[in-house]
């Protein structure tokens, strides 16, 4: 997943340079490294979002945990009370 994000982040950052370079009338490959450096910053871009959503996953599987851990104390709490 890593290496696919990778590389669409690189493909999205080609696209971005090629595009400004057309929209400004200029030749497409202008300057060669500002479409490399493009490319880079699309991947490094594109692995950002993998992990976050990762970090978010996991965040999101801890809040559950906790929830179902507190509503299962409040409701044996509960059940134990009435049973007195």
């Amino acid at each position: 997943m890593v290496t696919t994000a990778g590389l669409i982040g690189a493909g999205m950052g080609l696209f971005v340079q090629l595009y400004s370079n057309g929209v400004r009338k200029l030749p497409l490959m202008r300057h060669p490294w500002e479409h490399v450096l493009a490319m880079g910053l699309g991947s490094a871009f594109g692995n950002a979002v993998v992990q976050w959503e990762d970090k978010l996953q996991a965040d999101l599987d801890k809040m559950i945990a906790e929830a179902k851990t507190s509503n299962t104390k409040r409701y044996l709490g509960t059940m134990r009370a009435v049973e007195d």
